[in-house]
């Protein structure tokens, strides 16, 4: 969750709740728990991944505005790296799987 959390704030600070909303386009429950979305909020703020402040902006009461840092920045490339890793991986894993399942050998490259 916390990538994600990391991605959705790089395109668009934002507040928690639309933050619970948008996890959706990652596979996340419509009934997401808000409490597990704030704990990584909290945690990725006592990382130093993101930054928070109040909005006192508007009608209602005050919500927390999040943003990402420049190490949470570094900390997503990073992630993107070992993600595009595993894809080859298991792109590997596929090819070789479908090989055999054709009765054919698996190509070594």
């Amino acid at each position: 969750m916390e990538p994600c959390l990391l991605l959705l704030l790089l395109e668009k600070p934002s507040h928690g709740y639309d933050l619970i909303s948008r996890l959706v386009e990652f596979g996340f429950g419509e009934n997401q728990d808000p409490g597990m979305v704030y704990r990584n909020l909290r945690r990725l703020e006592e990382q130093g991944m993101i930054s928070s402040r109040w909005d006192t902006a508007g009608a209602g009461p005050a919500r927390r505005f999040y943003e990402v840092t420049g190490e949470g920045t570094d900390y997503l490339a990073a992630w993107a790296q070992t993600i595009r890793q595993h894809v080859k991986t298991l792109e590997k894993f596929l090819e070789w799987y479908e090989a055999l399942r054709k009765g054919e050998r698996p190509s070594s490259t």
